[in-house]
């Protein structure tokens, strides 16, 4: 193998300017899967990049899922460049619930009002994908009434808090009888075998 051949092999393994985007937990970032190999392969330093995200995000409560791009540059170091939190978390939270439904369109999993829509759009148009499109604000909100749909959160006009909590309530007995069913089921399979 020449010289030449040795080089052009080494050139490929580090790719210069490629990029990396992930969502990692607000003050969570750790050295092992699934952040670590990939930061690895790219030669950037892990155990610096832990420390340099989590010092960036410690004002942030922990556990919040941030999108992350991290710009890898020729000499192995990089750019981190960290958003606000996901379109889920944000109207998970402001819905009050913890997971989306299991049957979006058939099934409601939570409930938020336009108005909640608005504020999240507010802080979501200043993201750079917002941003970038030069998008009005209306058509953030229509985004957002989108990914609602898909997770099963109806928007709605007004919401009385008692009836959300009744509603709540039942969703959670209906959940916790259809996982109960769920577990009889793979009893009653096991038993068969």
């Amino acid at each position: 193998m020449s010289k030449a051949s040795r080089a052009a092999k080494v050139v490929q393994k580090v790719t210069p300017g490629s990029v990396i985007r992930t969502i990692i937990q607000a003050g969570q970032a750790v050295p092992g899967p699934p952040l670590g190999p990939v930061l690895g392969q790219r030669g950037i330093p892990i155990a610096q990049f832990c420390k340099d995200f989590n010092e960036r995000t410690k004002d942030i409560k922990d556990g919040i899922p941030l999108p992350t791009r991290i710009t890898v540059l020729a000499n192995r170091t990089y750019e981190l460049q960290i958003n606000k939190p996901t379109t889920t978390y944000f109207l998970l939270s402001a819905a009050g619930i913890e997971k989306g439904a299991t049957n979006p369109g058939h099934e409601v999993a939570g409930m938020v009002t336009l108005k909640h829509l608005y504020e999240i759009a507010l802080v979501k148009s200043q993201d750079p994908a917002f941003v970038l499109r030069d998008m009005p604000l209306e058509k953030v909100v229509r985004s957002l009434m989108g990914s609602a749909r898909s997770l099963g959160i109806k928007v709605v006009k007004d919401l009385n808090a008692e009836e959300y909590g009744v509603f709540l309530k039942e969703r959670e007995a209906r959940l916790a009888a259809e996982a109960e069913a769920k577990e009889e089921e793979l009893a009653a399979a096991a038993k068969k075998k």
